[in-house]
């Protein structure tokens, strides 16, 4: 179980762990041992995410949302398998925190008649300065 906040936690049922030799430094190790994950979170499935949550999940998850509403992290970072499962696990949780939060509601406001009228003021006497720099007459 993968706890996210207090209320919501992710069940070992709706997570898969799949290990793949991972690429980079490591020498003859490399070629040997399993050690990138790949994390893959069944969240359209999912009990524990509201449909606005899952929404947002998948806007946020970008290229890592499957078509079929699975979430995939793929961590390859160090050359502990131990290491790049938790790591994998911390992103996905940061990921569903982020999907948690419900962004603020855009109000169009208009700006005040003082506002409004002390910027005509400040173009026209602005202009004025302009039009003062013209050739002088002799």
């Amino acid at each position: 179980m993968l706890r996210i906040t207090d209320q919501i936690s992710i069940e070992d049922w709706e997570l898969t762990e799949q290990f793949v030799r991972s690429s980079g430094p490591g020498g003859q190790n490399v070629n040997k041992v399993s050690s990138a994950v790949e994390l893959r979170f069944e969240a359209e499935r999912s009990p524990a995410l509201s449909g606005a949550v899952k929404a947002r999940l998948r806007r946020i998850a970008g290229r890592r949302w499957t078509k079929d509403g699975a979430v995939v992290l793929f961590v390859e970072e160090t050359r502990s398998q131990a290491r790049n499962r938790e790591i994998a696990r911390e992103r996905l949780a940061e990921l569903v925190r982020r999907a948690l939060v419900v962004p603020k509601k855009r109000r169009a406001t208009r700006p005040t008649r003082g506002s409004v009228e002390r910027r005509l003021k400040a173009k026209k006497v602005r202009g004025e300065v302009k039009a003062g720099r013209g050739k002088v007459e002799e």
